[in-house]
């Protein structure tokens, strides 16, 4: 009698060669396609609510944000954070058994509901109930999804078929951010139910999706009910496969690497809200008098008066360098082995944080977001490679939702302390608090002034342009402490996965 959950692991943590560029994406099936199809569609709703939603939170009440303070923020960001990346944990297993084309529709369900709760109630509670309900619902998603990629695609292909569905995902996180810059400028709640009808579309996507393997996973489980195979309860096999030590030390050092990248989503949009000038931007671009041109206004995230770019915007450079350079990329890195090309991007992006912190000049942020774009590009494609690759044949699912786990250890540590961090040392927020008391106000006027209005009630008081105090507080504060912490994160990281790459490579199991 067979048991299922004690194969041997025959996968092996080494790379094979590799196709070439066109080869491999010429051996990509049309249900990669649609995967990636997918997977846009779910990105493109779900980062045009991620990429503003520390935007939104600590928005003042009277521009029709939440008025919430760093704090508050980090609180919402740790819970969203733990549900979303753990909760893969259990249902890549459950993918595994249930079916993929189930689970996926089931998500989709749930993340509608979190985006209209999000809509219906603009509140602490409301919103943390949102992020709640949509942190499940792509939790559920995720494993499905990246566990059918691994199936429609091969060792041969698989560096290639990793940078180019991440370059899918990046058009979807292009694109949604942009049209959340728009809509919020109208009304913050247009953002939440764009999204919920966006999302919906993969309603359509579905009819033309296949599982791969479907009928060996459907004789699987007869053989199961029959008793021909005996299956260990799923979280002793996940427990199990996690505590390997290859994983164990994949899990510790690349979160490191998910740390820095969520404090780039999460604290960049502030830090260039609060600290950076990009009318300067729009006027080397434009001219002085910036762009009518509606075209540009929406690919850049601009205001609607084309005179600056929203701090959305200038993130989004990102997933538009992922976008369309990805799959050069990805040919670059299949020539390294995938912790090499991992190690490189965790040091890259690493680099990129310590710029941040040591400039608030647009365009060295504009280097900052190609260097982390670089970065992200080696890493994050390599990482989902890595763990499909090592995976065993009915563990696929399982395995990339194991992926979730090092997401969630950085994200729900970064989630708290990268907004606590910049809270409390370079919020222009709290900063303009700390002025408004040098200048004689009593804590008690301070404390009245409502969350988000300090700098301007600031600008009231001292009858100083906003373009002119924002120059004085940068220079009388150390602004990029918060960054300088965020980033020597990411070197310890990136120098344990060069320690790890040597001691995997010639490791067997």
């Amino acid at each position: 009698m067979a048991i299922s959950g004690t194969e041997s692991h025959t996968t092996s943590v080494k790379d094979v060669k590799q196709l070439g560029v066109w080869a491999a994406l010429a051996s990509l099936s049309y249900v990669f396609w649609v995967c990636g199809a997918m997977e846009m569609v779910e990105r493109l709703a779900f980062y045009g609510v991620r990429q503003v939603s520390s935007l939104y939170a600590t928005d003042a009440v009277s521009n029709g944000g939440l008025g919430l303070t760093g704090a508050d923020v980090g609180i919402i960001f740790l819970f969203w954070a733990l549900v979303q990346s753990f909760v893969p944990v259990f249902t890549g297993g459950i993918s595994d058994r249930v079916g993929y084309k189930e689970t996926i529709f089931a998500s989709t369900i749930i993340k509608i509901l979190g985006y209209l709760l999000m809509a219906w109630f603009p509140s602490f509670w409301g919103f943390m109930a949102g992020a709640m309900v949509l942190a499940f619902g792509t939790g559920i998603f995720k494993p499905g999804i990246q566990a059918t990629i691994v199936k429609a695609t091969s060792r041969e292909n698989s560096s290639m078929a990793w940078g180019v569905f991440y370059q899918t995902v990046n058009i979807g996180g292009f694109i949604g951010p942009l049209l959340a810059a728009q809509l919020r400028q109208l009304q913050w709640s247009h953002v939440f139910y764009a999204c919920a009808a966006i999302i919906a579309l993969n309603f359509l996507l579905l009819l033309t999706y296949k599982e791969q393997d479907k009928d060996e996973r459907l004789e699987h489980r007869a053989k199961v009910k029959s008793g021909e195979v005996q299956e260990i309860s799923l979280w002793r096999d996940s427990l199990k496969e996690l505590l390997r030590p290859v994983m164990v030390w994949y899990m510790i050092l690349f979160s490191g690497f998910w740390f820095m990248l969520m404090a780039f989503w999460d604290v960049g949009p502030l830090y260039f809200r609060d600290w950076v000038d990009t009318t300067v931007m729009v006027q080397h671009l434009f001219g002085p008098d910036g762009t009518t041109n509606k075209v540009w206004i929406f690919l850049l995230g601009m205001t609607r008066d084309g005179q600056r770019i929203l701090p959305e915007g200038l993130i989004n450079i990102n997933a538009m360098l992922i976008m369309f350079f990805c799959f050069i990329v990805a040919g670059w890195s299949a020539l390294m082995r995938a912790t090499n090309s991992m190690a490189l991007g965790t040091f890259l992006a690493a680099a990129s944080l310590l710029l941040l912190g040591g400039f608030n000049y647009v365009w060295v942020m504009v280097l900052a977001i190609v260097c982390f774009s670089m970065g992200e590009m080696l890493s994050s494609p390599k990482c989902l490679e890595y763990l499909g690759n090592i995976a065993p044949a009915q563990k696929k699912a399982m395995y990339l939702g194991f992926s979730q786990l090092p997401t969630g250890i950085g994200w729900s540590l970064e989630g708290f302390f990268g907004q606590y961090l910049y809270g409390e040392l370079g919020s222009k927020d709290t900063i303009a608090r700390q002025a408004m008391l040098d200048n004689g106000m009593t804590q008690a006027d301070v404390n009245a002034v409502p969350i988000g209005e300090a700098f301007q009630k600031l600008i009231e008081t001292t009858g100083q342009t906003g373009e002119a105090l924002t120059v004085q507080l940068y220079a009388a504060n150390n602004i990029g402490v918060a960054w300088y912490i965020m980033a020597v994160v990411g070197l310890v990281a990136a120098a344990g996965m060069y320690v790890y790459g040597r001691w995997t490579y010639n490791l067997k199991e």
